[in-house]
Formats: structure tokens, C-alpha cells, sequence
């Protein structure tokens, strides 16, 4: 897996990505609140490290780190079940420090894969980040 760090001349492909990954893994999602977020959502881009991942030469998802916080982590849904979201999980966790990350509680897939990759729950928010009424499950990195 390689990856780079995008510019604002990939956003495009980032929220392009993000949209497919959303339709495919988030059905509680409201599609007024969808539209809403994919315009939201690159103003975050800047303030995250970024990374775009590769496998090979094909862009296969991309991740946002701030500080021990794993903001977001999106695969190209052709790409889920094939190992590539561990992959990245575990080169977020050793090489930039992540600990603790935020997963919607009704996306039941992503918090099967977070818990599988040795995470628990140690806490929940009945709203999302932006105030809408998305619960969300606070996630932390059990020490090995």
C-alpha cells in the first residue's frame, strides 16, 4: 500500500470516493443530511493529515488523522472485505500514533471492523459532530 498526501486538486476525488463509500456503507443516513455533509466535508480536509491510499496505482480510500484521533476512514466499497482497511488501520496505528476514533453506532459493519481491529467502545454521543441526531460510539485502542 502507498500513499500521498492529497492537494485541494484532489478533493474531488476524495468526496467522489466518499460519496460511493456513504451510499454503499451508510443506509440510515437521510439523503437531505447526505448532501449536507458532502458539501461540509472538505473544509475539514485541510485541518487533517491527510493521506490518499494506493494499492498499486489504483486509489483505493483515504484517511484523516488529528493528533491520536482517527477522524475518517473511507474504501472504495469494491475494495471492502479484501484485508485493505486493516492494511490502513494498522500503518495509521503504528506509524502515526492513532488511539482513539468515532464510528455512527447504526453503521454496524464499520464497528464490527473497528472492534475486530482491537478497538472497544468506551463511550457514546447521542448527536454527531455537526448536532444531528446520528449517535456515535467513542472508540479507543485496547493496549496489547
Amino acid at each position: 500500500m502507498q500513499w500521498k498526501k492529497p492537494g485541494s486538486d484532489d478533493y474531488a476525488a476524495l468526496i467522489e470516493l466518499w460519496e460511493k463509500s456513504v451510499l454503499a456503507t451508510h443506509d440510515f443516513l437521510a439523503s437531505e443530511d447526505r448532501e449536507a455533509l458532502k458539501k461540509e466535508i472538505p473544509a475539514y480536509f485541510p485541518q487533517l493529515d491527510m493521506k490518499m491510499w494506493f494499492k498499486d496505482t489504483t486509489f483505493v480510500g483515504f484517511s484523516g488523522v488529528n493528533a491520536s484521533q482517527l477522524e475518517m476512514l473511507f474504501l472504495d466499497p469494491d475494495q471492502i472485505g479484501k484485508g485493505l482497511g486493516s492494511r490502513i488501520l494498522n500503518d495509521l496505528i503504528e506509524k502515526d500514533g492513532i488511539k482513539t476514533a468515532d464510528v455512527n453506532k447504526d453503521n454496524t459493519s464499520a464497528l464490527a471492523f473497528y472492534l475486530k481491529n482491537n478497538f472497544q467502545v468506551t463511550g457514546e454521543s447521542e448527536q454527531d459532530d455537526q448536532g444531528r441526531d446520528y449517535p456515535i460510539l467513542h472508540l479507543c485502542l485496547n493496549a496489547k
